[in-house]
């Protein structure tokens, strides 16, 4: 798989609202021993425990409908490390999408699991659902995932792909429903900047995707 991808900008969210579940942006490939972001790292309270970090961390309890079932295969990892990465990177996901879901850019939930500055790019992605009126439904794997650590473990970069065959948007006023326009590739290469904060959680930093970029 390639780890090339395309530099995000405000004009880029509006497209992927367009292109139905875009996540995040674009994005460039982080070595081990330089991710970005590394020291971008801040906290946001909320609640529920998780074991990606320490057991006084509390966490919020993140809740999506049946209506939209977001599936997540081969998400382990053998190194503890490397799966406390995937365990919050899967959760700031999910947090993303019950934003859309609720009609929520302000989401807390999210807001736990990024950064300030990964935080803005959130609300700009969810802004692209909410500000049309739009949620989300269906189904969406998310799969391949990748974790480079850098040399201290302080940083990381996560990758994963998402088939958006049967994801579609719908309209909360018409009930209109869309799913991709025909001849669009389904498949959508992620790469999550993500630093660890004083409290062991790990947020995103920052977040870039590549559409077509998983067959790479």
């Amino acid at each position: 798989m390639a780890r090339r991808a395309l530099t995000t900008t405000a004009a880029a969210f509006a497209t992927a609202a367009a292109l139905l579940l875009t996540a995040c942006g674009g994005g460039d490939d982080a070595s081990s021993d330089d991710i970005k972001g590394a020291g971008d790292s801040s906290s946001s309270p909320s609640a529920s425990a998780s074991p990606s970090a320490g057991p006084d961390v509390k966490r919020p309890v993140i809740k999506l409908p049946s209506s939209f079932q977001l599936t997540f295969e081969n998400w382990t990892s053998s190194d503890p490390v490397e799966q406390a990465v995937l365990n919050d990177g899967k959760e700031q996901l999910r947090a993303g999408y019950e934003a859309i879901i609720e009609n929520d850019p302000e989401s807390k939930d999210r807001a736990f699991y990024d950064t300030k500055n990964g935080f803005l790019q959130s609300q700009q992605w969810i802004r692209t659902y909410t500000d049309k009126n739009l949620t989300v439904i269906g189904k969406l794997p998310v799969f391949d995932p990748k974790v480079v650590l850098s040399k201290d473990k302080a940083a990381a970069s996560l990758s994963y792909c998402t088939d958006e065959s049967k994801a579609s948007t719908r309209n909360r006023k018409t009930g209109e429903v869309k799913g991709n326009p025909a001849g669009t590739d389904p498949e959508v290469l992620y790469v999550i900047s993500m630093g660890k904060n004083a409290q062991g959680v790990w947020q995103a930093v920052s977040a870039r995707s590549e559409r077509g970029g998983c067959a790479k």
